[in-house]
């Protein structure tokens, strides 16, 4: 991908006054990713704080009831196959993105294409040990292509060192931690990416303290795992059986009651312990199109493929927008904000070979049919 300059947006409440250098202008600073030193905003610039109050949560979250997260993991993870015409009606709402490939490329005609994907159950499959979530060769291979012709990111949960480790691409952008470690390309190979944006770094002392809880609370619980995604926790449940999912989830929020600045969700057979601040994948992106100068802009179309309930955030920005596409990584029916579907990794790398094929296409052989 071309060297991308980021300027940072002034209207993003006291994330932008931390990312402004002292002296610049209103509007920002041009930061340049490649190279940049790998530093947070917080130490770059004098120690200020990095999230305001407009980005807490106020009051904080209530907590949630135990039924409630286990039923809408239930919901994400659905075990049985859905009835033919339940999935016939879905996919009619949410047709697949390769059969309606033609509409989405014709959508993006003349505009700058921005690519954003989830990780785990769409770069990779969902697997029982989170450590060994690899991505295939074939599937970096496509990847790599889709960076040198889009600007790109990952968006993920994971921390960006573990993504990063299972990806390997130093010209993409990462937005690990459910977006609140975002991190630009570099021309090194050997280093990890460029520090951009950190907003809960005050909280990282609290989250290694409630990971320590976490593990000592549930270790009797056979097949739970605590992962320390830095700025976010996840309590891994796939390998323990459904029996005692509500015991382990009560453990979980006897833990968080001494923690109130964090807050409880789910996702796909795992509980996600988050700082209770506004960010999410969908403020991730957000920031990442302003930040590039591409918010706004009826000449840019933003494309978001994910698998999880954490990327309705995302898939929520766009539909706000008026344009973009939502792809939603699923094989069973599920209520979602995207706008299209794949089943499984396997269709999204299908989906993005076809996306840099038709980039590669001079401009007369496009498709030309119309949304």
């Amino acid at each position: 991908m071309a060297n991308q300059e980021v300027v940072f947006p002034t209207d993003m409440g006291g994330i932008a006054a931390a990312a402004a250098m002292p002296g610049s202008s209103g509007r920002g600073v041009l930061f340049a990713c490649r190279g940049a030193a790998s530093t947070s905003l917080r130490s770059a610039y004098g120690g200020a704080p990095a999230v305001d109050d407009h980005y807490r949560a106020r009051p904080p979250p209530a907590p949630c009831t135990t039924s409630w997260v286990v039923d809408a993991i239930r919901a994400s993870s659905p075990a049985r196959s859905p009835a033919v015409d339940e999935y016939a009606a879905w996919t009619r709402r949410h047709p697949s993105a390769l059969g309606s490939f033609e509409q989405i490329v014709a959508a993006a005609e003349g505009k700058q294409v921005v690519v954003f994907m989830d990780y785990d159950g769409t770069l990779s499959p969902i697997v029982a040990d989170p450590d060994k979530a690899f991505m295939t060769g074939e599937m970096r291979a496509a990847v790599r292509e889709v960076a040198e012709h889009f600007p790109a990111a990952i968006v993920t949960g994971r921390c960006v060192e573990k993504v990063y480790s299972f990806v390997g691409l130093p010209e993409l952008y990462y937005a690990g931690s459910h977006g609140m470690d975002i991190k630009g390309p570099t021309s090194n190979e050997e280093t990890t990416t460029a520090a951009l944006l950190q907003p809960a770094l005050e909280f990282l002392p609290v989250i290694a303290e409630a990971y320590e809880a976490l593990v000592e609370r549930t270790k009797g619980t056979p097949g739970a795992r605590v992962e320390n995604n830095k700025f976010c926790l996840s309590v891994h449940f796939r390998c323990v059986d459904e029996k005692s999912w509500t015991p382990l989830a009560e453990q979980v929020k006897v833990v968080l009651r001494d923690y109130p600045d964090l807050k409880l969700t789910e996702g796909r057979k795992v509980l996600e312990v988050r700082p209770s601040i506004m960010w999410d994948k969908g403020k991730a992106v957000e920031f990442l199109l302003q930040s590039l100068g591409f918010d706004g802009r009826s000449d840019v179309l933003p494309v978001y493929l994910g698998d999880d309930r954490t990327d309705e955030d995302a898939f929520k920005v766009l539909g706000k927008s008026g344009h973009g596409v939502g792809i939603l990584v699923s094989k069973f029916p599920r209520a979602t904000d995207a706008s299209y579907s794949l089943e499984d990794p396997t269709e999204v790398m299908e989906f993005l070979l076809r996306l840099v094929n038709w980039k590669r296409q001079p401009p007369s052989a496009a498709p030309r049919s119309r949304v």
